[in-house]
């Protein structure tokens, strides 16, 4: 199975100074690590871990950490897609970031479950098609 790991996870993951082996999303990512699924990128996803950084090893550390895992192609629909989820959420009461109605957009157009702890996204996926993980 194909996935998109959302920041969230991501950062448990890689930018805490201990990992909590325990935290149910860490465990989720590492258990499709190990499954062999394929783990997807989406770009937004790619510059927040990479923003703030530091130090440029930490920065090329970690894009040498991710370069592994492709990148999501976006294109004008997506943009589209998302710019109406956020309309349709907000008419309904659940604001999140632009980034996120992209990132929901995205997996949405190419069936590809979102791994996150962002909660945004578990009340955008009351609005669409958009499956969050885990479950």
């Amino acid at each position: 199975m194909n996935l998109v790991v959302d920041t969230s996870v991501w950062s448990l993951v890689l930018r805490r100074p201990r990992v909590d082996e325990d935290d149910p999303h860490v465990r989720a990512f590492r258990w499709h690590l190990d499954s062999g699924d394929g783990i997807i990128l989406v770009g937004n996803i790619l510059q927040e871990l990479l923003d703030g950084l530091r130090s440029t090893k930490q920065f090329d550390r970690l894009l040498a950490l991710l370069d592994p895992y492709p990148l999501l192609d976006l294109d004008r629909q997506t943009y589209i897609a998302a710019a109406r989820l956020q309309s349709l959420c907000r008419s309904n009461g659940v604001n999140a970031g632009s980034i996120d109605f992209l990132i929901a957009a995205a997996c949405c157009q190419h069936g590809f479950p979102l791994l996150t702890a962002d909660k945004d996204f578990m009340r955008i996926a009351r609005h669409c098609d958009l499956v969050t993980l885990p479950t």
